[in-house]
């Protein structure tokens, strides 16, 4: 059983867990930050956009049960690749989309996977492609929140819907 972890910055890393979360052979998806430069950063100090991290999730999976390029497919459905200010409502650097890849196959599969969907979109595709960095998890609050907060995340859901008919690119 070979382990592996990507970490994949969508937006809010609200709406990040569920999609990922139901899946066998997913071993885990916890959310935090990385690609900063504040060490143990807090959900409050990276949501004012000034440390340079991005909410991310972090993905443990079994690759033989569960593709990496399925992965990839599930994390750009979720999002807008185009987008280089953050995601539907949620605006600012710590917003913005990446796949901090753990090895360089991920990253070949990733770029490969890219070149594929660009023409399903009129602008370019500027979903950073970065090399994993050290991972800080979110506070308790965060982790899980869809489970924890189901009115709230399914507001959250409703509020990206509303942006996405209101803002549609592509």
């Amino acid at each position: 059983m070979e382990m592996k972890t990507v970490y994949f910055a969508g937006g809010c890393f609200w709406c990040m867990v569920k999609p990922f979360d139901t899946y066998e052979g997913i071993e885990s998806v916890k959310s935090g930050y990385m690609g900063g430069t504040l060490k143990h950063p807090t959900y409050a100090q990276v949501k004012t956009g000034t440390t340079g991290h991005l909410e991310v999730v972090e993905i443990v999976y079994n690759e033989s049960q569960f593709p990496f390029d399925k992965l990839l497919e599930i994390f750009f459905s979720q999002i807008d690749p185009t987008d280089a200010e953050g995601q539907y409502m949620d605006r600012g650097s710590q917003y913005t989309t990446a796949v901090f890849y753990t090895d360089e196959a991920q990253l070949r599969q990733t770029k490969r996977y890219i070149e594929q969907i660009q023409s399903q979109f009129n602008q370019p595709i500027v979903t950073a492609l970065r090399p994993a960095e050290t991972f800080y998890l979110a506070e308790e609050e965060h982790q899980d929140f869809y489970k924890k907060q189901p009115e709230r995340y399914q507001q959250e859901q409703l509020d990206r819907e509303n942006y996405i008919k209101t803002h549609k690119k592509h």
